[in-house]
């Protein structure tokens, strides 16, 4: 018979100090990019195109983005409505649409980079990048993690 915890493990407080942090990383970027006039999702559906110059589908947006499909539809409708992204016919299916990023937000990612850049390098602070790249390899553990924990039964 399995032993039900009823008080948090020793790395408990890590975790919440995690959420936390990702919570201000969050409220921050909210704050960083409405000077543009963009949340941060927009900013980051548009950010992932760059890496597809000849359009993306929303469905591998919506897997690039971590979120529902739904969402992706509702960003790229608001997106598109600025004239910072089109949609476009796909060749290879024509079911779905291409979404690609227009001049205007090429022009608008250029000016926004530097600042992102900067503020980036500000949140780490003093921390070495050596220190940054064991932190990048122990979150993507606590996420592969996190994953199968949300895959087991709890009983």
């Amino acid at each position: 018979m399995k032993r039900k915890t009823t008080a948090p493990g020793p790395r408990y407080a890590a975790l919440i100090q995690l959420l936390r942090t990702a919570e201000e990383l969050w409220n921050a970027s909210r704050v960083f990019f409405a000077r543009w006039d963009l949340s941060p999702s927009q900013f980051n559906l548009l950010n992932v195109l760059t890496d597809f110059p000849d359009g993306c589908t929303q469905s591998d947006l919506s897997r690039q983005l971590i979120m529902h499909r739904s969402n992706v539809t509702g960003l790229v409708d608001r997106l598109e409505e600025r004239s910072l992204v089109a949609r476009k016919e796909n060749a290879a299916d024509r079911r779905a649409w291409l979404v690609v990023l227009t001049p205007a937000a090429r022009k608008l990612l250029a000016e926004i980079y530097p600042h992102y850049y900067a503020a980036a390098e500000q949140v780490w602070g003093k921390l070495p990048a050596d220190r940054a790249d064991k932190l990048v390899a122990e979150l993507t553990a606590i996420s592969e993690n996190a994953t199968r924990a949300a895959g087991a039964r709890v009983n």
